[in-house]
């Protein structure tokens, strides 16, 4: 009961969005992510404090606008989101665009997989079904919702232009078996880890526990490692999928340290985007929660 009746609210709450028209259900994600700013206070404290480790040289002023700007992204993409099934190969292009595509089709054409480095970054789920639109499915590493109800109501959205999803307790089976079948692997690579699923490397300076599956994978199977990154341009109107050339891997023959400084670079190049688009990255979640032996908490 207690499943049903979280799973409800949400349901109507999308089906409405859904049934609107395009500016009508945004102008209604801008009112809920506004909404959200005010009364999650929790997720306010932690989006601070992240900002306050991260871009320390900017005024409290600065992080409290890209705070609200956090939650009103998240807003649009709820909204859009909720009319994912109406895009169609005549009209995706009115909602997302490319730039550099060709990255990612040639390290597709390799045939040895393609493992794409994302992040919680302006419409990552815009993204990666706009892109099965265009014909190119992927899968989809996720982390299952706690509300199966919800989780089934997700997945169907996600999974309706031809992607698929596992969850992460299937993530080294399914991703090696993906590779070897030369498919492409979607995976948001900017959430807190603990050991030993994660090792630690820079982010903004500071020791992040960061998942170092994508690292193995690529040198043990040779796949393409292709950042790609949904940022909404307000300009156009629009979503631009960005995709970078692959990139290029450390292979010293030490399987640890190479693990490691991999995985350091994949971070470096999503913080790179952050840098540049700080108001459409996931703030709110405690990213520096694990620390390294022996030092204290930051949150």
């Amino acid at each position: 009961m207690r499943e049903w009746l979280e799973f409800a609210p949400l349901w109507l709450l999308a089906k409405v969005l859904g049934s609107l028209p395009r500016n009508a259900s945004r102008a209604a994600g801008f009112a809920i992510g506004t909404a959200g700013y005010w009364c999650y206070p929790r997720l306010r404290r932690v989006g601070k404090r992240n900002l306050e480790l991260a871009l320390p040289e900017l005024s409290p002023g600065d992080h409290r606008r890209i705070l609200k700007a956090v939650f009103t992204t998240l807003g649009r993409q709820l909204a859009d989101f909720t009319h994912l099934p109406r895009l169609t190969g005549e009209n995706v292009s009115g909602l997302v665009a490319y730039s550099g595509l060709e990255h990612y089709l040639k390290a597709r054409e390799r045939g040895l997989g393609v493992l794409f480095l994302t992040a919680h970054l302006g419409g990552w789920e815009i993204g990666s079904y706009a892109h099965s639109v265009y014909g190119y499915p992927i899968e989809i590493v996720i982390r299952e919702l706690d509300n199966h109800r919800l989780n089934r109501f997700v997945d169907r959205y996600r999974t309706a232009a031809g992607n698929t999803t596992f969850g992460k307790q299937d993530f080294a089976r399914a991703l090696l078996a993906a590779m070897r079948a030369g498919r492409t692997v979607g995976i948001l690579m900017d959430t807190n880890m603990t050991p030993p699923q994660g090792v630690f490397v820079p982010f903004f300076g500071i020791e992040a526990c960061t998942a170092s599956g994508l690292a193995r994978v690529a040198l043990k199977t040779g796949a393409g490692v292709v950042p790609g990154f949904t940022i909404w341009d307000e300009a156009s109107g629009k979503y631009c999928i960005r995709f970078e050339p692959a990139l290029e891997l450390r292979r010293s023959g030490d399987e640890d340290a190479d693990v490691v400084a991999n995985t350091a670079l994949f971070t470096a190049v999503i913080e790179s985007y952050v840098r540049r688009y700080p108001e459409q990255w996931l703030w709110v979640h405690r990213r520096w929660k694990s620390r390294p032996p022996g030092e204290p908490g930051l949150y």
